[in-house]
Parts: structure tokens; C-alpha cells; sequence
């Protein structure tokens, strides 16, 4: 498929840390300063999803003073 007149549609990439499962009343509990421990370690690759759907792992990367993601690996080409 050609991208032609749709290769400036803005497509929403979220990025995802990890997850982690919690009762209820954990969740209800969550205030400032609560930590949650996620299901992956320092270091793993976090997942890039294109419109919720998975494309890629990446690394998570600083920049200046913001954070950013490096690609390491794409499962999903868009287009």
C-alpha cells in the first residue's frame, strides 16, 4: 500500500514501563508518594504501541531533561 495522502494522518505512540496487578483496596489506597512495583526489571526493553498496537521495543533514554526511547527492535512496520 502506498501512504500517499495518508502519510501525514498523526498517529498517537504511547510507551509502556510495565504493569503490575493490585486489589482494589491497594488502588484505593495509592496516594502521593506510593510506590508500585512494576513486572519488569531496570534496564528492560519497554514496549512501543502505534494506536494501542504493539511496534516495538525500545530503551528508555534522557534527553536534556526529558525522557525519550531509542528503538532497539521493530516488530510491526506501520504502513
Amino acid at each position: 500500500m502506498k501512504l500517499g495522502y495518508v502519510k501525514d494522518v498523526k498517529v498517537e505512540l504511547s510507551v509502556e514501563l510495565g504493569r503490575a496487578m493490585k486489589t482494589l483496596s491497594e488502588v484505593a489506597g495509592i496516594g502521593e508518594g506510593t510506590i508500585i512495583e512494576l513486572n519488569r526489571l531496570a534496564g528492560e526493553p519497554v514496549d512501543l504501541f502505534a494506536s494501542g498496537e504493539l511496534i516495538a521495543k525500545a530503551e528508555v533514554v534522557v534527553i536534556d531533561e526529558s525522557f525519550g526511547i531509542r528503538v532497539t527492535e521493530v516488530l510491526k512496520k506501520v504502513g
